[in-house]
């Protein structure tokens, strides 16, 4: 759906600029690889290891340790309350949940932390986009991924790569971009 979304407004867009003949120039870029190439993306790895040690274990072990502590209370009911044991009996099941689900709950933190480190990064690269776009007279630029052929002339990646500094690795051989 998307695909074609970006077909009709690309037709869409060129019928009205010739209609109005203005001058279009069309650039397409990957951002993904771009943000992929920039040299804060390759401290990723290392501060979602840092997230997981200080942040997610931490609370995985907490979880696991409250369980126990309120398991055992819950169990021993000659010393504890009903009344307590009635509160007890309320939240362990929610600890159970936790725990059983652990690694769907690991995976959104860990989705959600990535995303957070790596707005400021697409912020960049969108920005510079922007920039380059103005400066070399880009009317539209489209996601690289949206297109099925688009000429080799009008890939920005190499453009916006200048721009923000950053060096493009050589593509490895045998391999199609």
């Amino acid at each position: 759906m998307k695909r074609l979304f970006t077909i009709v407004s690309v037709a869409v867009g060129l019928l009205i600029a010739g209609n109005a003949g203005a001058q279009l120039k069309i650039g397409y870029i990957s951002v993904d690889q771009m943000v992929g190439i920039m040299p804060e993306t390759a401290r990723l790895d290392s501060l979602m290891d840092r997230y997981q040690a200080d942040s997610l274990n931490p609370q995985y072990a907490y979880i696991v340790a409250e369980y126990q502590r309120k398991d055992s209370l819950f169990r021993d009911s000659v010393k504890t309350p009903a009344s307590v044991r009635k509160v007890l009996a309320e939240e362990l099941p929610g600890l159970i949940y936790q725990i059983q689900n652990w690694q769907a709950i690991v995976q959104q933190a860990s989705e959600n932390k990535q995303n957070e480190i790596l707005a400021p990064i697409y912020r960049k690269v969108y920005d510079a986009i922007k920039l380059v776009a103005k400066e070399k007279g880009y009317t539209h630029v489209y996601n690289k991924e949206a297109f099925l052929v688009a000429p080799e002339g009008d890939d920005m990646l190499l453009l916006v790569a200048q721009k923000l500094k950053v060096s493009v690795p050589k593509p490895k051989a045998g391999l199609g971009n």
